[in-house]
């Protein structure tokens, strides 16, 4: 199994980057042995990776990683960087080796003070490995002025740095840094392809894992949750039942309010597993006292944990919201597919009845309409209106047609 092997549908970048990780091979031996490096390379210090979600933007990323830090003894007789099963390719695979720095986030923006962290590591020299890599999975989600304290290190790199940023399109990083990138676009794998991941890594029922695959339309992640987990099957299936409670107002208004309490259930319940552990660890490394008591000094420290852990369920919340949204954009997806005869797959077999009954009684143009006040909420909710309101306004509109 090589490290290229959960990439789905991604032939033209898997090629694009074993080559670069050739190259890159072949340049770290050479300089080793001090012989001159080759002009012409597929190498570079940095690389944007675009797609949309569940394309595996990440995986390759990581990927690509474990290539750079290949030691299989297999590449001195003409193996390939990536064997998978090396120090170099399973510590960068698995998240503990020393010059691999694998850096997400689950708020809603990475800030100045986290980057000048990562652009400090940039400078250091590879510690055991051949490069020093830093796979930056959420770049869509650097402030502007976090943006800026990259791009000097991007623009800039130590010889033997790379850098491995992430995110759903070009437009969602600073012009001055994507233009100093090797970029690389990712497509939505087919979902046969996700199905066959789903069966063959993880002992997925064949028909469950092309439901799943189909339901989501080839998002690898939320196919193995919706494949795994009862609960998000059952949050799918409250979702999509929202077309059919929105024929009057008192049903638009309870349909809105039980999507923003689901998306508040499921930030709770983040809460209460994560939570509840951080601030204990952080009490017992500060030296809490017997009864709780903390010592002087250390009210900083608590209360940035917790303006981090609001900001952590703000972007949960925000994250479920937007998942339901997009269900809902694919059931009346399927609405248009009927309308117009496209005779394409429906992503949402299961409720067939009810896409088949909003189909006959809508035309095309109002299936549009919906669509569109779909994305208006998702848009609405970046710019932090308050959820309840905008997903109102979005239950409203979908009544209107």
């Amino acid at each position: 199994m090589t490290v290229w092997d959960d990439l789905v549908g991604q032939d033209r970048v898997q090629e694009q980057l074993a080559a670069a990780a050739r190259d890159a091979d072949a340049q770290v031996t050479a300089v080793s042995s001090g012989e001159p490096v080759a002009d012409a390379s597929k190498m570079t210090h940095a690389w944007l990776f675009t797609g949309p979600p569940g394309s595996g933007r990440a995986t390759a990323a990581r990927a690509f990683a474990a290539a750079l830090q290949c030691v299989s003894p297999d590449r001195a007789l003409g193996g390939q960087p990536g064997c998978g099963f090396c120090d170099g390719c399973h510590t960068t695979l698995v998240g503990t080796h020393a010059d691999v720095e694998i850096v997400r986030t689950d708020l809603l923006s990475i800030g100045v003070k986290e980057t000048r962290e990562l652009v400090r590591r940039a400078q250091l020299s590879p510690a055991v490995g051949r490069w020093q890599v830093i796979v930056l999975e959420d770049a869509d989600r650097l402030t502007e002025g976090a943006g800026n304290v990259l791009l000097k290190a991007v623009e800039e790199p130590a010889p033997r740095t790379v850098w491995l940023l992430c995110a759903p399109s070009l437009e969602d990083v600073l012009p001055t840094i994507r233009s100093r990138c090797r970029h690389l676009t990712l497509r939505t794998p087919p979902v046969e392809a996700v199905a066959d991941v789903l069966i063959r890594r993880d002992g997925i029922p064949p028909e469950t894992a092309l439901a799943a695959a189909r339901a989501t339309q080839g998002h690898i992640g939320r196919a193995r949750r919706l494949a795994t987990d009862d609960r998000a099957r059952a949050r799918r299936a409250a979702v999509l039942k929202v077309p059919l409670r929105v024929e009057d107002v008192g049903g638009c208004l309870k349909a809105a309010q039980e999507l923003v309490d689901t998306a508040a259930e499921d930030a709770k319940q983040l809460a209460e597993e994560v939570d509840v552990k951080e601030t204990e660890d952080l009490k017992a490394a500060l030296g809490a006292q017997a009864g709780g008591r903390m010592p002087r000094g250390t009210a900083g420290a608590m209360k940035e944990l917790e303006d981090r852990q609001k900001r952590r369920k703000t972007r949960t919340q925000r994250d479920s919201l937007d998942l339901a949204l997009t269900e809902l954009t694919g059931f009346y997806r399927d609405v248009l597919a009927l309308q117009l005869g496209s005779g394409i797959a429906l992503a949402n077999e299961e409720v067939r009845d009810a896409v088949d009954r909003i189909a006959r009684a809508s035309a095309p143009e109002g299936t549009l309409r919906r669509i569109e006040a779909v994305l208006a909420c998702r848009e609405a909710l970046d710019r932090n209106v308050a959820p309840l309101l905008a997903v109102e306004a979005m239950t409203m509109a979908l009544r209107a047609g």
